[in-house]
């Protein structure tokens, strides 16, 4: 299964970058970021296709998150700059044949443990 990390706490407009590694029979897919704050529903925030030569970004966060894909380390990246309070979630990655905008998380087949991300004001 997948395994994301590197969450944690940070004060609003810092950074981190959520590491996602992918297991080699997954290695074909594309892989999505979702986040899921408290009473909400979950949402797609960005995607990559197994190339890395098609991204999605949400608009909600586009200009201050980016995604990347390393495929020798078998891992996803999702840097996020410039942090908000509103950002504060479970961020979790996720695997799917395809990365395209809709993002519709009953799609993504295979899914990794969240990891929690909290922005202080």
């Amino acid at each position: 299964q997948l395994q994301a990390s590197g969450g944690g706490l940070v004060q609003a407009g810092g950074s981190l970058r959520l590491s996602c590694a992918v297991p080699p029979s997954l290695d074909y897919y594309a892989v999505g970021w979702f986040r899921q704050a408290p009473g909400k529903e979950r949402e797609g925030v960005s995607c990559i296709s197994s190339s890395g030569g098609t991204k999605y970004i949400s608009d909600s966060v586009k200009g201050r998150l980016t995604i990347s894909r390393d495929n020798a380390k078998n891992s996803v990246y999702l840097q996020m700059n410039n942090l908000k309070p509103e950002d504060t979630a479970v961020y979790f990655c996720a695997a799917d044949s395809f990365c395209n905008q809709r993002m519709v998380v009953d799609e993504y087949d295979y899914w990794g443990q969240g990891t929690q991300v909290t922005v202080s004001s």
